[in-house]
C-alpha cells in the first residue's frame, strides 16, 4: 500500500499534521483520588473554553441528556511464560479466535515461529499454531487440564496491562476499570469512563440525565499506529462491539424529546456512528477522521489523545469545520495549562 506524498495531501489527511510535543512530565502516571476531580477542559458549542473539574460535569448537562457508556472490562491480558530452553516469553492476548485459542501479541515474537511452545505453568501451555498477517500476532492454541476453564486460568495468572507510555504507576489494578465494568473482553480501559464516581452518578440521576451503554472490547487496533502519511489508507483492526436494542430505543427518545445524546469514550462514537441507531453485534474497523458526517452523537466525554493517533484524528473530525487546527491549539493550552494527559489523565467534554 502506498500513500501520497505530504505535499499532495490537504493537511486534514496528513498525519504528520496531528503530531504535536508533549512534555514528558504531562503523562500521568497515576490516576488522582477521588476519581472526578480530574481536571476537566470543556468545549462549548460555540467553541468558548471553560477550565473546571470532572464533578462540575453536571453543570454542562441538563434534563434529559443521555450519557452513554462502554461497560467493557479489562482483562489480566497480559502473561509470562518461558520457552522450553528457559527463555522468557511475554504476551498480551488480544482476542479469542476459537475454543482455548486467542489471537497474542509476543516477545520475542522473531523466536516463537509456528510451532513453538508456551510454558505458563506445569499444567498450562501454549503452542503457536498461526501468525496474523497485518499485526504479526500469534494463534496461540491453549493446552489446559481436562475440565478446566481458561477464563479463570488467565484471571490466575495474567496481570492488567497497563498502556506503555505508563511506565511508573502506584495505580491498584482497579484503578484502571471504570466503576461499571461488567463485560469481560478488553486489553485497554475505556478510558474516557474513569473519572466517574457513584457520587456523581448520583447527582446526574437526580438532574434526570439518563444512562445508557454499549460494550466494545477495546483491542490493538485503538493503539496501532497509523503508518501511512496519507491517513485514509490506515486501515483500523477489528474490534467486537455490541450496541442492545434498549440503548438505541433510548437514544431515539432523548432525539424525539431535544435531549443531546452525549458519548463518553471514542469507543463509544465508534460503536454508536457504527451501528447507525440500529442494535447491533459483531465487529467493526470504522475509522473516523475530518469530513465523517456525524449521526448519532451532539457531545463527546474523551481524554487527551497520543499524538498522531487515530483518536486525535476522530476528535478532529468531531469538531467540524477548521477542527483539527483547533484542537491542536487546545491541546497547546491544555499542555501550558499543565493539564494531565493520556489514559490516567484529565478529560475534556466537546460540545456540538
Amino acid at each position: 500500500m502506498t500513500s501520497s506524498p505530504a505535499t499532495e495531501l490537504e493537511p486534514d489527511y496528513a498525519l504528520s499534521a496531528y503530531d504535536y510535543e508533549l512534555p514528558s512530565d504531562r503523562i500521568a502516571q497515576d490516576p488522582v483520588t477521588p476519581r472526578d476531580t480530574s481536571r476537566l477542559l470543556v468545549i462549548e458549542s460555540d467553541r468558548n473554553l471553560r477550565h473546571q473539574h470532572f464533578y462540575d460535569l453536571p453543570d454542562f448537562l441538563q434534563s434529559g441528556d443521555l450519557l452513554v457508556f462502554n461497560n467493557t472490562k479489562v482483562i489480566p491480558a497480559r502473561m509470562y511464560g518461558h520457552k522450553q530452553s528457559g527463555v522468557p516469553v511475554e504476551i498480551l492476548l488480544m482476542e479469542p479466535v476459537g475454543h482455548d485459542r486467542w489471537l497474542a501479541l509476543v516477545k520475542p515474537g522473531k523466536r516463537l515461529p509456528i510451532g513453538s511452545t508456551i510454558i505458563f505453568a506445569d499444567n498450562v501451555k501454549a503452542t503457536v499454531e498461526g501468525i496474523e498477517t497485518t499485526t504479526r500476532a500469534r494463534e496461540l492454541q491453549f493446552h489446559i487440564p481436562t475440565g478446566a476453564d481458561l477464563d479463570k486460568i488467565i484471571d490466575q495468572l495474567g496481570t492488567v496491562p497497563l498502556p506503555p507510555y505508563v511506565t511508573d504507576s502506584h495505580a491498584d489494578p482497579d484503578r484502571y476499570q471504570t466503576i461499571y465494568a461488567e463485560i469481560a473482553g478488553a486489553i485497554a480501559a475505556p478510558t474516557a469512563g474513569l473519572h466517574f464516581t457513584e457520587e456523581l452518578f448520583a447527582k446526574l440521576t437526580d438532574m434526570g440525565v439518563g444512562k445508557a451503554f454499549v460494550t466494545l472490547h477495546v483491542g490493538i487496533g485503538t493503539f496501532r499506529p497509523v503508518e501511512t502519511e496519507d491517513i485514509t489508507q490506515h486501515v483500523m483492526h477489528n474490534e467486537w462491539c455490541e450496541v442492545p436494542e434498549e440503548t438505541i430505543a433510548k437514544i431515539k427518545e432523548t432525539k424525539a424529546t431535544g435531549g443531546r445524546v452525549i458519548g463518553v469514550g471514542s469507543t463509544v462514537a465508534r460503536s454508536l456512528e457504527n451501528s447507525n441507531f440500529q442494535a447491533f453485534r459483531g465487529k467493526t474497523n470504522l475509522m473516523i477522521y475530518p469530513g465523517y458526517e456525524w449521526r448519532v452523537l451532539d457531545g463527546m466525554v474523551t481524554n487527551f489523545h497520543l499524538p498522531k493517533s487515530t483518536l486525535l484524528m476522530m476528535m478532529s473530525s468531531f469538531l467540524g469545520e477548521n477542527g483539527r487546527e483547533f484542537l491542536m491549539s487546545v491541546y497547546q493550552e491544555a499542555i501550558a495549562k499543565e493539564y494531565r494527559f493520556y489514559s490516567f489523565g484529565d478529560a475534556m467534554l466537546m460540545l456540538r
